[in-house]
């Protein structure tokens, strides 16, 4: 018997909040395994399919966390899950392979595959993905004479060996259509129109071998090429972006149908950035624009986001990935963008049968205003999309002598040109708002120990060079970190007489952050931006009579995933100069340097339980430290939603859980509107033991260590917002014989509240019939409000799982 939890309602007008699919018969058009198809659609073993596809990618999501990912995907009205390849993961090493644990490829496919799901197995192997090198392994830049993705040949012997065996590895596992498994879609390569300029008839010819190579593999299912219109036959080319229903011209060739494999819910955030947002509304409008343009495949980018474990990004982006996709970090469902959008495929569903097999017009309906009509006369099915364009008027319009209302930039679906079951600007999806709260479990008792990591001496060092090396010469992208080391003997008369005059340290920095140390203090630290990597220090130092020792700790937040020639971009110190000494300005830079790579902590993997046990940790004290590492143990958190970490009060760093990464933290970086991108960081119930789990920090300047804490995170707050305009829920509609009928015998609006995980409602914090605005957590009551509709909702509401409170004026005015 399972305990119900508590629930809050924050807010309700009137909303209904129910699963619904349905589905339309076509006939086979053969009985063949596998995919074709033709101008209209994709042909999935001999039948024509709508397809709305989301973007999940295995690295970014523990594997305990997966089925539970992709059946709320399939709830959501999805019926493809679509995922990257990610080629620095399986062979962090040349030749040497990782397929387990997160990385496991085929399991994730083929999981897919057992919740009745197709897949698309984007192999690229460049991806971008806001993925390290896009991708691609560090150990495919030193191969002698590469240049990426270009008619080289190094390249394109690496690139077509490691294709052919991913498309090996999903042949053996009969992963592909044809062979009776969830692939439908293989893509080759991404976004290469943006680098194909620069890279000119070496460019030209490599896209036409990469497509020519791909279907070379004989995967029995189609290739598609993104945003590349010279894709050459028979791989079809398709559309990325926010708008494609008005930006994409179309495929190369009329007998290729019309797909959008990118349609981004939000924006990935970069650290320094303000909050994304997309609206579900916005969403759902571009979504509804294109089927209306005879599209027949959308991909949600990303579907759930998920988490940037380790140091798997590319430049500067954070840990938390798409956050605002319709399933948020934490596996929830992000409302109203997750119902609204199940809600959409649901009525475009009832629409299936009008466009795969109809004939299409348009009517121009007034200024701004246009139907786009799909009949068929032999079944006698018709659907038609009502498009008001005007960004800011509501208006109404005649559609075949009945006229309709339609919200300002919205787009009412009618599945047989006379009912309307959804408007994209109407949600009656329910709202949820995430929260966090303080376990008291976990947080009992902490005791925090600290390790100050070593400033390394330049005798010491085995790398030592006349210049500062380059970065990423040296790290190989095993470690963010390089200490750059060098010594000057200063005389007295060389340092500055006047009191309160100090020399000051100038350091050109290629990128990305550095933190600089004078005689084994920390003195400052400077970074670039993602859009300019580069910077220069300036900073006041003291130094002494003597030996005077500057270590300046180089770093970088990932490597670029965007642009040409990725295998020739550069990182840390450049040039460093000593400017206002009584001898002039003493340059550095060709003064002798030792260089050592990564740090001590990382190379004794102090962060494991067992590296934790080769240093000497001291009892944490108010200090601000900085290269500090900090160690406690904590219990699970009571309940089982997912985890969190605050870490408001730190600087910059990396925290771990039990040796598992949570990614890369910067909280002192604050964006325009003096915040941080990030403060929060996802810890997975699946990093996580009963007892003493082992929670270690680095922390690269200093922060105060007693603000951290462990964070339960839910979305138990719901609330729900409808007015006259909008429709019946389109659950309450079904389709048979071309006709729309209702599911029940009344189709009449109403509220309907669904509480995740068999938790009950509690507590109804605000209701309102009248005009209340805000958003849900933060509702305000209007100039007029039913003096009984907190009764009433409790009534309906009170202890129950779900609940629906009729739009009922009547009620209301009891």
């Amino acid at each position: 018997m399972l305990t119900p939890s508590r629930v809050s309602l924050v807010a309700i007008f009137v909303s209904l909040l129910l699963v619904f699919s349905t589905s339309v018969h076509v006939e086979n058009l053969n009985l063949k395994k596998g995919v074709t198809y033709d101008g209209r659609s994709l042909i999935i073993n001999g039948k024509r399919e709508l397809l709305f596809s989301g973007s999940i990618h295995y690295p970014r999501v523990p594997p305990e966390m997966w089925s539970d990912i992709i059946k709320k995907a399939k709830a959501g009205g999805l019926n493809v899950i679509q995922t990257c390849v990610f080629w620095n993961v399986h062979e962090p090493v040349q030749g040497q392979f990782n397929f387990g644990g997160n990385y496991n490829l085929t399991k994730f496919i083929r999981m897919i595959g057992d919740n009745g799901m197709f897949a698309t197995l984007r192999v690229g192997p460049f991806i971008e993905a806001e993925w390290s090198l896009g991708g691609f392994p560090f150990w495919l830049r030193e191969v002698p004479n590469i240049t990426f993705r270009t008619d080289n040949p190094p390249f394109k012997y690496h690139m077509k060996k490691f294709t052919k065996m991913i498309i090996d590895m999903m042949k053996e596992e009969n992963l592909y259509a044809s062979q009776g498994g969830p692939i439908i879609l293989s893509q080759i390569e991404n976004e290469y129109n943006a680098v194909e300029d620069a890279l000119k008839e070496s460019g030209t010819r490599y896209v036409q071998w990469a497509g020519t190579m791909a279907v070379g593999l004989k995967t029995g299912v189609p290739w598609v090429m993104s945003t590349q219109k010279d894709a050459p036959d028979p791989v079809i080319n398709t559309c990325n972006g926010r708008t494609c229903g008005d930006t994409f011209p179309g495929p190369n060739k009329p007998n290729k149908p019309v797909l959008w494999t990118e349609n981004w819910t939000a924006q990935y955030r970069v650290f320094g950035d303000p909050p994304s947002q997309r609206t579900a509304e916005d969403l759902a409008y571009s979504v509804a624009r294109f089927f209306s343009k005879n599209g027949t495949l959308i991909n949600y980018y990303m579907y759930y986001g998920g988490t940037n474990y380790g140091r798997s990004t590319s430049s500067f982006v954070t840990a938390r990935y798409y956050d605002e996709a319709p399933i948020d970090e934490y596996g929830l469902l992000r409302e109203p963008k997750w119902g609204h959008l199940r809600d959409l495929h649901s009525a475009l569903k009832l629409c299936k049968k009008a466009l795969l097999l109809g004939t299409t017009s348009v009517e121009i309906l007034g200024p701004y205003l246009e139907a786009r009509i799909y009949e068929e006369p032999k079944s006698g099915s018709c659907a038609a999309f009502l498009i008001n364009n005007h960004s800011r008027m509501s208006q109404t319009a005649t559609f075949r002598g009945t006229k309709y209302y339609l919200p300002q930039h919205s787009i009412s679906i009618l599945p047989d040109c006379k009912t309307v079951v959804y408007n994209t600007q109407t949600m009656s999806a329910q709202h949820s708002s995430r929260n966090y709260q303080k376990s008291e479990i976990a947080n009992k008792n902490l005791k925090w120990e600290i390790y100050k990591d070593d400033i390394p001496n330049r005798d010491e060092s085995l790398i030592k060079e006349k210049v500062p090396r380059e970065l990423w010469s040296l790290t190989k992208d095993t470690t963010d970190y390089l200490w750059y080391t060098t010594s000057i003997e200063m005389d007295g008369t060389d340092l500055p007489f006047r009191k309160g005059v100090l020399p000051v340290l100038e350091v050109a920095n290629l990128g990305h952050f550095m933190h600089v140390f004078v005689n084994g203090e920390y003195v400052a630290s400077g970074h670039g931006t993602n859009i300019e990597k580069s910077f220069v220090l300036r900073k006041p130092i003291t130094l002494k009579a003597g030996i005077n020792i500057i270590s300046l700790l180089g770093g970088t937040i990932g490597l670029p995933d965007t642009g040409d020639y990725l295998e020739r971009r550069y990182a840390g110190v450049r040039s460093v100069a000593i400017q206002g000494l009584n001898l002039g300005t003493l340059d550095l830079t060709n003064n002798g340097w030792s260089h050592q790579v990564g740090l001590e902590g990382e190379k004794l993997r102090v962060y494991t339980l067992e590296g934790s046990h080769s240093v000497k940790w001291k009892q944490a004290d108010s200090t601000r430290g900085a290269i500090t590492w900090y160690k406690t143990y904590f219990d699970e958190p009571e309940g089982n939603n997912q985890l969190a970490i605050e870490l408001a009060t730190m600087s910059k760093g990396m925290v771990w859980i039990n040796g598992k990464s949570s990614g890369r933290y910067w909280v002192s970086y604050h964006s325009s509107l003096g915040k941080p991108s990030q403060s929060v960081y996802h810890i997975p119930r699946a990093f996580v033991k009963p007892r003493n789990n082992l929670l270690v920090l680095f922390e690269e300047m200093g922060g105060n260590i007693d603000g951290v804490e462990i964070l339960i995170t839910h979305r138990n707050t719901i609330c729900s917002f409808i007015d006259e305009h909008h429709p019946a829920r389109v659950s309450k509609w079904k389709k048979e014989d071309s006709f729309i009928q209702t599911v029940v015998a009344d189709a009449k609006k109403s509220a309907t509240l669904m509480c995740a995980d068999y938790k009950e409602i509690v507590k109804v914090d605000f209701a309102s019939y009248g005009n209340p605005f805000g958003a849900c957590g933060n509702y305000i009551l209007g100039n007029c409000s039913a003096p009984n509709t907190m009764k009433i909702v409790e009534q309906y509401c009170m202890g129950k799982n779900r609940c629906a409170v009729p739009f009922d004026r009547v009620l209301f005015d009891r």
